[in-house]
């Protein structure tokens, strides 16, 4: 009996406000035949540190985040933080 346990991006994503959504599956495998799978999401915000993310999310993420998708973003969050300030 050999076990294995892989893990891979399954599924990358990007909403139209630029942030970046992916899924990772880790299969536990028995002689070839998989016994298990679960899966993991995350989100990556435009501009974000992408230290320690995988190499094939990175590269979709420097694609998708150009300086306008960045700016946009953060021109976003800044309108609904200020939305939401008493005496706003």
């Amino acid at each position: 009996m050999s076990l294995t346990k892989t893990t891979t991006v399954d599924q990358i994503t990007v909403t139209e406000n630029g942030i970046v959504l992916y899924r990772e599956a880790t299969r536990i495998m028995e002689d070839g035949n998989e016994i298990s799978k679960t899966f993991h999401r995350t989100s990556l915000t435009p501009g974000q540190d992408l230290t320690g993310q995988p190499a094939n999310v990175v590269a979709i993420c420097n694609a998708a985040w150009t300086t306008e998708v960045i700016d946009a973003y953060n021109a976003q969050v800044a309108a609904a933080q200020a939305a939401q300030t008493p005496g706003a």
